[in-house]
């Protein structure tokens, strides 16, 4: 299955640019062609061409599906960018397929990398959510100091922190991650997260947890603490059947 992304095709009736000219002039797909198309968010819809135009691509709606998401509750994956882009960049690419909600990159004391731009870790994203058969493209933030970022979890009920200090108390996830309440994971830097920070963060309510005895890549951390994450709902789920 190919999908299509238009964000506002239920009011415009007409493809971007650029899936009109991969529809169109790679596919070659024609007037009266049946394809599917996605908004972003959550929905799915069968659609005929109308006008098969290069630049914009006119159709019709002939059905809706909504296509929940198959995790319980808001996860959100608050992440230092690491100093290769194309580490983040792979990154936005695997948590996409696997499946979340938003990814919030944060600007911490010993971060490697102080700004990055977002446009392409979008771009990045809704690739991934049409080659994942996904119908709900995950939100990327802005760059957001670690304080800032601690006073607006204020509301979140389950929060998480994964930090590499061994000689402080810390859970495995896989033991503390209850599945339905929406939920907040912090990773580190390459150097982690300092031990203000840490304490910052517990205070705040945050759970220091451990991903297990690797010591693993930001990037790498980051996606296994959104798999374990998925990993225990889906034991719930078959527990309770």
């Amino acid at each position: 299955m190919i999908q299509f992304f238009a964000p506002d095709i239920q009011t415009s009736l007409t493809l971007p640019e650029s899936d009109s000219q991969h529809c169109v002039k790679v596919l070659r797909k024609s007037s009266g062609d049946i394809i599917d198309v996605i908004d972003g968010k959550g929905n799915r819809f069968t659609c005929r061409i109308l006008e098969a135009h290069q630049k914009r691509a006119k159709v019709e709606i002939i059905d809706t599906i909504a296509l929940p998401t198959f995790w319980k509750g808001k996860l959100t994956i608050a992440v230092a960018p690491t100093k290769h882009l194309d580490r983040m960049e792979w990154l936005v690419e695997k948590l996409t397929e696997t499946g979340f909600d938003n990814l919030v990159p944060l600007l911490c004391r010993w971060s490697e990398r102080k700004e990055i731009k977002t446009e392409r870790l979008e771009k990045i994203a809704v690739s991934a959510m049409k080659q994942s058969l996904k119908a709900m493209l995950p939100e990327i933030s802005p760059m957001m100091p670690f304080r800032k970022f601690i006073e607006q979890t204020a509301n979140i009920p389950q929060k998480f922190i994964a930090h590499c200090d061994a000689e402080s108390e810390r859970r495995l996830l896989s033991r503390e991650y209850i599945p339905g309440p929406d939920t907040v994971i912090a990773i580190g830097p390459e150097g982690d997260f300092s031990p203000e920070e840490i304490r910052e963060a517990i205070d705040a309510g945050f759970i220091p947890v451990s991903l297990g005895e690797a010591r693993l890549r930001t990037e790498t951390a980051a996606l296994l603490a959104c798999h374990t994450m998925h990993v225990v709902q889906e034991l719930s789920t078959a527990n309770n059947n």
